[in-house]
């Protein structure tokens, strides 16, 4: 009775030593078990010829059925012909493909992709000697401490007695089940180390997931979706450096929603695609960068607080509804960023916390393994398994949806060990200090495996810190991201532009003090969906003034953005001038767009993207002094920068020229480099950004009167409040 209990209960660890068949040719017998809740009748047939094998009888009157029969070959495979109240069924037992179970860990720690391609539910065909193979589903999941693991499903109804795994040395359960095909729902029943029940967990590696309330895993077929962006694969083995990148920044469920009278709550990834793509090339973008996709439970949480980590979220559709849509992008030219979050995870009873009733996943003391600012668990950055299941689930994205880069949260988070906490409540490390270099090693190992394997691809740190070598490579003792936000720049340009024009002489530093440290990493300039939620306003209401300023040092201040080295970065709402704070629960405000002032922004932003993108020297050298030359930054009583920006053979040369004061200056004085002709390409004073349109000359020729330590100088009409790039023609 124990056998029976044990199958009942869902305690059985081992099913393979009781279950499925056995041959003992000394005696000729063929030996079969198995396990059936509300079978009434089983017949065994040989699945290759459909010969009749013999009937089983239930032991003890129990869902437990055994037959013995003497044979002169045991017959390669077999299936069960079964009858109960409800009718017949044919199954084919799982337990008879043992080897076929275990090559789910077979290498398993050979390298970080074989766990998206090993672990999960993987569909398999199982060749028995038919005319075609039998389609079939290994299942594998990590859970060391657990005492029983089953697999339950809509197959079995949902009960743990059905489908126990079998539990192998390293830790993996594991079991092959015939006629699990594609669409599938699945989840897993565990139990910790003492039997309990714990909540059903959904797969750490499942690759499709429903939404609230069951949060249940979706078997998944990835290699049925056609892809047509073999152009753009070709074309981004370009040198991202030297390239124009503007991003979008964007949170698909808020940049605009279905009509009202619309079932939807989301636009679909496919009609994103319809409208989200036309909308980017219109303004000029080269990216996008979408808050995460990976799937999630609390929408307010928007996608940071992951739980299935390599599932796209199913509010938007199917995986291959967000294949489309990113082949879509990459067919229009568009590369897409996604954001990554390695750096914790929530407490949600179908996730990863506690997933065998110990620590899987996360540091066990939470000094270490609690994150105190977001309420979620820290992964354990130095067990090998998690490390593993990080480093292949940043580069499953890469391969199995070709997205060209990961932009990765809240780095400072994993760097310091004392981040956000006090004294007393953090754990030094092994030399007394505050760096983790257990999430240190991983991030240089990510890194490492993301450029060699995808080497078209690219990291980019949210780092907020001075930690070094962020953006550098690890041979050369960096972390090894491609790029950095340049949170710095953010803060103290944004600290400066909010301030009355007649206080910026005060804080002139605030606004040059970038320059200082400009090319110590390969910067990205980040106005992120972080700076216009939480009470921080918009970035048009973050500007001083009455509605006409407010709207021209938005304008002047992304001209500055434009001129200044480093790649850019801006959160949706902001090229429309959104007036209230972003509301992850409602659409940009597009009705905004009836207004001529909020045209004229978009106009302006979409006017400097094209430019960016046309003059090589706004992009070329980005990321090198070489690039840049101050013209002056020491006018802090007129509050006016001057730039020049140059192209990599410094046959280009681009003047900015920056006025961050509502006064209007005839006849400034701009030193330049080169006798000739120059010409005004883009003012954002101009009429049709809603600027004063006060009267500049678009063409210009310098005279050899020294000024600003340049051997010659150009006049301008100056406007109030604005930017104007102005370039050498020669």
């Amino acid at each position: 009775m124990q056998l029976e209990q044990t199958l009942n209960q869902a305690k059985c660890t081992f099913p393979f030593t009781h279950l499925g068949a056995d041959f003992q040719p000394s005696n000729s017998i063929f030996t079969i078990t198995t396990w059936l809740p509300n079978a009434e009748k089983v017949n065994v047939i040989d699945l290759t010829s459909s010969k009749p094998i013999g009937t089983l009888k239930k032991v003890n009157n129990s869902h437990l059925f055994r037959g013995e029969f003497k044979v002169k070959q045991a017959p390669q495979f077999y299936a069960f012909e079964v009858a109960n109240k409800q009718g017949h069924y044919q199954v084919v037992d799982p337990y008879q493909f043992q080897d076929e179970a275990y090559h789910a860990v077979h290498f398993i720690d050979h390298g970080a992709q074989n766990v998206y391609q090993q672990l999960g539910a993987q569909l398999i065909e199982l060749d028995v000697g038919l005319a075609a193979p039998i389609q079939a589903t290994r299942f594998a999941v990590f859970a060391p401490n657990a005492s029983a693991v089953s697999l339950i499903g809509e197959f079995n109804y949902w009960d743990g007695s059905c489908l126990p795994m079998q539990k192998t040395d390293f830790g993996y359960w594991v079991l092959v089940v015939p006629g699990i095909e594609a669409g599938a729902k699945y989840k897993y029943q565990i139990k910790d180390a003492a039997g309990n029940d714990l909540p059903h967990k959904a797969d750490p590696v499942g690759f499709f997931a429903e939404q609230y309330p069951s949060h249940t895993s979706v078997v998944f077929d990835h290699e049925q979706y056609d892809w047509q962006d073999k152009a753009w694969l070709k074309q981004a083995k370009k040198d991202k450096y030297h390239q124009p990148m503007s991003i979008y920044e964007l949170h698909l469920a808020s940049w605009k929603r279905p009509d009202a009278d619309s079932a939807q709550t989301y636009l679909s990834y496919r009609e994103l695609a319809q409208q989200l793509i036309p909308y980017i090339k219109d303004m000029g973008y080269t990216h996008i960068e979408m808050l995460p996709v990976s799937e999630f439970p609390f929408d307010g949480s928007w996608g940071y607080q992951p739980v299935g980590l390599f599932a796209p979220s199913s509010r938007f559709g199917t995986p291959d509804d967000f294949k489309f849509f990113v082949d879509q992008c990459h067919q229009h030219n568009i590369g897409v960023i996604i954001d990554w979050v390695p750096a914790h995870f929530p407490e949600d009873g179908h996730g990863l916390g506690r997933f065998d009733g110990t620590h899987v996943y996360e540091y066990e003391d939470p000094r270490k393994g609690w994150h105190p600012d977001w309420n979620s668990c820290i992964y354990d950055y130095g067990k090998d398994t998690v490390r593993q299941f990080l480093v292949a689930n940043a580069l499953f994205w890469l391969d199995k949806y070709h997205i060209d880069g990961l932009r990765v949260d809240a780095v400072a988070s994993m760097l310091y060990l004392d981040y956000s906490r006090e004294e007393g409540e953090w754990i030094p490390n092994v030399d007394g200090g505050n760096h983790n270099y257990e999430a240190i090693s991983l991030l240089k190992w990510m890194n490492k495996e993301v450029y060699e394997k995808f080497p078209n691809a690219m990291t980019i740190a949210e780092e907020s810190t001075s930690f070094p070598k962020v953006s550098r490579p690890v041979f050369e003792g960096g972390l090894g991201f491609g790029f950095k936000w340049n949170m710095g720049w953010m803060h103290d340009s944004l600290h400066y532009i909010a301030k009355d024009p007649s206080y910026r002489r005060y804080h002139h530093n605030e606004i040059t003090f970038s320059m200082v440290y400009a090319f110590d990493e390969s910067f990205v300039l980040p106005i992120s969906h972080d700076e216009v939620v939480h009470g921080k306003g918009s970035l048009l209401r973050k500007m001083p003034g009455d509605e006409w300023q407010q709207a021209a040092n938005l304008r002047a201040y992304a001209g500055f953005m434009y001129a200044h080295p480093g790649k850019k970065l801006n959160f949706m709402g902001n090229e429309i001038g959104q007036s209230v704070e972003w509301n992850h629960d409602s659409s940009i405000n597009w009705h905004l767009l009836e207004y001529k002032k909020h045209q004229g922004i978009q106009n302006l932003y979409r006017d400097l993207n094209h430019a960016y993108r046309k003059y090589p020297a706004l992009y070329e050298l980005d990321h090198n002094k070489e690039g840049f030359e101050w013209i002056d930054h020491g006018n802090a009583d007129q509050s006016i920068l001057s730039v020049l920006r140059k192209s990599t053979d410094a046959k280009q040369k681009m003047y900015v020229l920056l006025n961050f004061t509502p006064i209007a200056y005839k006849k400034f004085k701009l030193g330049v480099q080169d006798k000739g002709a120059y010409q005004l390409i883009l003012n954002s004073d101009d009429n049709k950004y809603w600027g004063s349109a006060y009267k500049t000359d678009k063409k210009m020729q310098s005279v050899a009167e020294p000024w600003n330590e340049q051997p010659y100088s150009i006049e301008v009409n100056l406007p109030p409040l604005a930017s104007l790039f102005i370039l050498f023609k020669g």
